[in-house]
């Protein structure tokens, strides 16, 4: 789902991405919220703790909030790379939570998929930071610890139901919107195709995406979800040559054979598992 998240983006025109953001999101809150009248009592069992909230709307308004400064102030492939150096960090962490164990593959398993990610992410160009390591690289090396710490942090609240990242979408839309309104000059799709382009945001990489990614922090193999993670900017790289957004380029097959060897050796002892 987040494959298509750079190419719906494109499709989606001119809008502002704080109002993207504000629409996307609330989309994604509310698509969350479809089955609630038919479940009594889901709301009394959302979680009280101040701490889930705070982690939830931290990481997802928290990171697109930065990564969104970030582009404004650097070149957005620089701020890309260090942005995408979380699931490396995600695997680190995840190293001290109860019952996980940082081994040899984890570490060589997300080092080459860096390495695809980087290739296809630079295209083959060299990282040469050409106006300097300022702000703007600052913030996108923050949105990779931000996220990765909210993935990981996640998972020590496991018994929460993913119920509650509806309201992390909610609050995340309305503070998206205050950000528009401060920022921003409001501009809407224009034409059905873009608005379809916002609607397919919201359903999928903006939306059920974030629920999915909360099952999968909470109750998966994590370490081997953050090497695998290095596919998202290869098939979002994918879908934009798909789609006519970008042009083939030979780092691409490179990339894929990287992150495809890093994902295996990373999730070698779930995948022996499966075989025993």
């Amino acid at each position: 789902m987040w494959a298509v998240l750079a190419a719906l983006t494109a499709a989606s025109g001119a809008v502002p991405p704080f109002q993207l953001a504000a629409m996307t999101f609330l989309i994604g809150g509310l698509i969350g919220l479809v089955t609630w009248p038919f479940r009594p009592g889901i709301v009394r069992a959302l979680p009280s703790d101040w701490r889930v909230w705070a982690l939830g709307v931290g990481g997802l308004f928290g990171y697109h909030f930065v990564y969104f400064t970030a582009i404004r102030s650097a070149p957005p492939v620089e701020v890309s790379l260090l942005a995408y150096l979380w699931p490396l960090f995600l695997v680190a962490f995840s190293a001290f939570l109860p019952g996980e164990k940082l081994k040899w593959n984890h570490i060589l398993g997300v080092v080459i998929g860096l390495l695809g990610a980087v290739l296809v992410i630079s295209r083959g160009q060299s990282f040469s930071l050409a106006q300097g390591f300022g702000l703007g690289h600052v913030l996108g090396f923050s949105c990779a610890i931000i996220w990765a710490s909210y993935s990981v942090l996640s998972r020590r609240f496991g018994k929460v139901s993913t119920d509650v990242v509806a309201g992390f979408c909610l609050i995340t839309s309305a503070l998206a919107l205050i950000c528009h309104l401060l920022f921003e000059t409001t501009v809407w799709p224009d034409g059905w195709g873009q608005w379809l382009a916002v609607l397919g945001l919201g359903l999928l990489p903006v939306g059920a995406a974030f629920y999915t990614w909360d099952l999968g922090v909470k109750r998966g193999d994590i370490m081997a979800l953050g090497a695998s993670s290095y596919a998202s900017p290869l098939l979002s790289t994918l879908v934009l040559i798909m789609s006519g957004f970008a042009q083939f380029h030979w780092s691409v097959i490179v990339a894929c054979l990287l992150i495809t060897i890093g994902a295996v050796i990373a999730a070698k002892d779930m995948i022996f598992r499966r075989f025993r």
